[in-house]
């Protein structure tokens, strides 16, 4: 895992699209797509649902990552 992996997964859960992700971080498409599978790769987990529309955080135990926890 390194900085620029982290980077991309920030890129591409905020942006929800690879290609919007790649043109923030000025990267190509298949760059950012390698760090993030070098990612999941060195996790061991997938971080991203991939569907037609973009990319979604994965759904660790029920709500996506984004869900705020109720306290």
């Amino acid at each position: 895992m390194n900085l620029d992996s982290l980077r991309a997964f920030v890129a591409v859960a905020e942006e929800g699209q690879f290609r919007y992700a790649a043109d923030r971080l000025r990267l190509s498409q298949q760059a950012v797509s390698k760090r993030i599978a070098a990612l999941e790769c060195s996790l061991g987990v997938t971080l991203f649902d991939r569907v037609p529309t973009g990319a979604t955080l994965t759904r660790p135990d029920g709500p996506s990552f984004r869900t705020p926890t109720p306290y």
